[in-house]
């Protein structure tokens, strides 16, 4: 009996078989021609004719540029072409393809490399099978660009293991940790989750490999200190692994502020309750009072339990006063004088200075009320004592005049009518300004380089005109109205 002798493959019908598909296929004879590739072989190629691919092997080195995905360009027999030829089965092998002189086309190409043999399982073909994973991989370059990029830090584990495979730099400058010893670690080494108060929860979620809801944690850091975050995580998927992203916000920056807020609050109630002047907090809305000192209590005779709640206008404590007009648009008064009430309603002299403040989220009305009954009387008694012994000044120095009319000037009101500085001539303002300065008419008369006869005029208009008769009634009266005696007008 006669043994049938076998067949090569039948490459044509090989061709018809595959011609459709939309995986691209390359045949090559392993004598390195390139005998046959279909329609999506050619589009993956950005060309239209067989004659394009380059014939060869060779021909097709010199018409392709082939790098992996970190840019390393491929070294002629790392080509899928010249690995097959060498005998080399492969899977998922990713390049990017160039066509040499176009730099602006260029495609992802994932790829597996097969043998074909005969009956005999001699090497008939060699078929190289092409994926375009351009888009796929485009959209992975996009994402990676914009997780990195992104200031918001980051983590993404990989739930088939629960190991880290992304890290970008916003979380290794949150944490310090260095890349090599975040990546591949597990998500309980560096766990996300310690001390959070819903870290089961999370755990659930993760394994399950469903949204984590934001929740406060503490990140143990590679300094042995530890910051506290909101961290959430979201399912996504990278290529064909299911994921889980970590995001974070860093809540350091208002623990740090809390805590000086705390400070700045206790060094407030310290400083508040220690003053000797008499302080109170009002609410800014309703002015109703908030809190008391003891200072407070010691001069008006309140315990913080009889006005806490009470508004101080109702309790008439700042007399006629609106304090909400008083503070204005700048929501601050300054050395407002004014006669508080007592809780027995005595009239205590008071010096009002009140700020806007915030306290505890509160917006607030800091009012200090210093009593100046004792220097009000005292400067009472001054000023009857001035007034008593400037009815005659003409034994006082013109030093002691000034200092005596400044005392009096400062209390005193200037009187709505009688002589203005107006009334005085341009020359008379000058010689009154000598005057104040304490020359004598001789003095005078050489500082303006007028003769005696006609400043001594001028003396007695002035005197006319002020209606006084002496020199240091003249002086007081200057003073008065702010008439500077320091230089001529």
């Amino acid at each position: 009996m006669n043994t049938p002798t076998p067949r090569r493959t039948d490459r044509r019908q090989l061709q018809q078989i595959v011609a459709g598909l939309s995986e691209g296929i390359i045949l090559i004879d392993p004598d390195r021609r390139i005998l046959w590739a279909n329609e999506s072989a050619l589009a993956m190629h950005d060309i239209t004719d067989m004659a394009a691919l380059g014939g060869t092997a060779a021909g097709y080195r010199r018409r392709f540029t082939l790098t992996y995905r970190n840019n390393h360009a491929l070294k002629p027999n790392q080509y899928p072409i010249d690995r097959l030829l060498a005998g080399e089965i492969f899977e998922d092998v990713v390049v990017r393809v160039q066509p040499r002189g176009a730099p602006d086309i260029e495609r992802t190409h994932q790829l597996r490399g097969r043998i074909l043999t005969d009956a005999d399982g001699q090497t008939d073909c060699l078929a190289l099978m092409i994926d375009d994973a351009t888009e796929r991989f485009t959209a992975e370059e996009r994402f990676e660009r914009t997780f990195n990029a992104n200031p918001a830090p980051a983590l993404i584990c990989r739930l088939s293991n629960l190991r880290y495979l992304r890290v970008n730099q916003g979380f290794i400058d949150m944490t310090g940790y260095r890349r090599d010893d975040v990546l591949d670690q597990s998500v309980y080494a560096i766990d996300v989750f310690a001390a959070s108060s819903e870290r089961d929860l999370a755990i659930e979620r993760l394994t399950e490999g469903r949204t984590i809801p934001q929740m406060e944690a503490t990140l143990s850091l590679p300094d042995g200190t530890t910051k506290l975050v909101v961290v959430a995580g979201q399912p996504i998927e990278i290529g064909d692994d299911a994921c889980m992203l970590f995001t974070f916000m860093d809540l350091e920056p208002r623990r740090v502020a809390e805590a000086a807020l705390r400070q700045s609050e206790e060094r407030f109630a310290t400083a508040f309750r220690l003053s000797p002047v008499p302080t109170l907090v009002l609410d800014r809305d309703r002015f109703e009072i908030q809190d008391i000192n003891d200072s407070f209590g010691s001069v008006f005779g309140y315990t913080a339990d009889q006005v806490i709640g009470e508004s101080a206008q109702a309790l008439s404590l700042l007399g006629e006063l609106d304090l909400s007009s008083q503070l204005g648009e700048h929501g601050r008064v300054r050395g407002l004088e004014l006669q508080a009430l007592t809780q027995d309603s005595s009239p205590i002299d008071c010096l009002l200075s009140a700020d806007s403040v915030t306290i505890h989220g509160q917006d607030c009305v800091l009012v200090v009320l210093q009593d100046i009954s004792e220097r009000k009387r005292s400067e009472a008694e001054l000023l009857g004592a001035i007034e008593a012994v400037m009815r005659d000044t003409s034994w006082f120095s013109h030093t002691v005049i000034e200092k005596l009319a400044n005392i009096r000037a400062s209390k005193n009101t200037v009187p709505e009518d009688g002589p203005a500085l107006s009334d005085l001539t341009a020359r008379e303002q000058e010689v009154l300004a000598l005057i104040c300065r304490g020359q004598a008419d001789k003095q005078i008369a050489h500082t303006l380089s007028l003769s005696l006869h006609t400043v001594r005029n001028h003396v007695a208009t002035i005197y006319s005109k002020l209606d006084v008769h002496k020199r240091g009634a003249v002086i007081i009266w200057a003073r008065e109205r702010g008439f500077p005696g320091d230089a001529t007008a």
